[in-house]
């Protein structure tokens, strides 16, 4: 009895053991996200859905572009992250200081399919472009009768102390910044024709420095006009404010998100494969469908609601971006120059 107990113990210890050494075989990946409603959809549309295709859990970090650099390069001898998203360029950065691997285009199925400004920055080293969305004028139209058309309409008197300006520290803000200052004459080098045109709107505007924040302003503060982006024109709608986005004749800087391989990290085959799934037509549709961002793979289908709303198919070529290395090597200057501003 004792021996056959024995060796049904054997039996069942070795049943056992595929499972138990499966679950341990699963792997992890770890990324970044920004949070908001974008990192909600962002594991919605991507995360949740790669995990059940992959048997993989991916383990999501809040933390935005600016800090997850910093974060890189703290973590440079022992990285923590497998894949990163950036918004403000910082990809550039990042790959010449060799904290993400190159990605060959040909490892990731869809970057054939992309618009070639998408993968121009993965013979430098730095990750595809998996979404864009426009910088420009949000406003509410029903105080705002005559819609704005220019960056130059900021400054009209008809708005009263009624604008939001957001804080250089954000992407979006940073991005909208440069672009007053080139239309006003100013250059990356160069951004005293900005700081001195914003300096006129500051008594009359509120700024703040997260995308939450627009909407708050918009609902609570009486808000008009702000300089922000197409996708959260679309989050403000959608929590009934009255705002529409306007591209300015003067052109639309963007925002490019790109998805990035980290340096150093024994998983790389599949985070790649992860990479890869952000760049495909049903993702980058999906989030534009829900937060109209627009597409970068060329073969994504969209509704023509959809696409009303977004800077889509060729003209999405036609959205202006700034040098992202000169970008960062002014950031610093240029936002003690703003802390200087907004401080008077």
């Amino acid at each position: 009895m004792k021996a056959n107990q024995t060796v049904l113990a054997l039996l069942t210890s070795f049943l056992i053991m595929p499972s138990v050494s499966g679950a341990v075989a699963q792997e992890t990946l770890v990324v970044n996200s920004w949070g908001g409603a974008y990192e909600k959809l962002h594991k919605q549309l991507v995360f949740e859905p790669f995990e059940k295709a992959n048997n993989v859990k991916i383990k999501v970090v809040t933390v935005y572009s600016a800090d997850t650099l910093a974060q890189l390069r703290a973590q440079k001898g022992a990285p923590q992250y497998d894949v990163v998203h950036f918004s403000g360029g910082q990809e550039v950065v990042a790959a010449r200081e060799g904290l993400i691997s190159p990605i060959k285009p040909e490892e990731l199925p869809n970057a054939a399919d992309l618009y070639p400004f998408a993968t121009e920055g993965m013979a430098r080293g730095e990750g595809p472009v998996h979404l864009v969305t426009a910088i420009g004028l949000l406003y509410n139209e029903k105080k705002v009768p005559n819609a704005p058309k220019a960056w130059k309409d900021l400054w009209k008197s008809e708005y009263g102390d009624h604008l939001v300006l957001t804080d250089l520290s954000n992407s979006y803000g940073l991005l909208g910044f440069l672009m007053m200052n080139k239309v006003w004459g100013g250059a990356l080098n160069d951004p005293k024709p900005g700081l001195q045109k914003v300096g006129e709107l500051l008594n009359r505007s509120v700024i703040i420095s997260s995308s939450p924040e627009v909407q708050q302003n918009f609902a609570q503060n009486d808000a008009w006009v702000a300089a922000f982006s197409q996708d959260y024109a679309h989050v403000i709608r959608q929590a009934g404010q009255p705002v529409k986005f306007v591209m300015a004749e003067e052109g639309a800087p963007a925002v490019f998100f790109t998805a990035n391989l980290v340096a150093g990290r024994p998983n790389q085959a599949l985070a790649k494969k992860l990479i890869d799934f952000e760049l495909s037509p049903d993702v980058q549709a999906a989030f534009a469908r829900e937060m109209r961002y627009s597409p970068t793979n060329r073969k994504t289908k969209l509704d023509d609601a959809v696409a009303s709303e977004v800077v889509f198919g060729d003209g999405v070529k036609s959205l202006i971006r700034f040098d992202p290395a000169q970008v960062d090597s002014n950031r610093a200057a240029l936002i003690e120059s703003w802390k200087k501003l907004i401080a008077r």
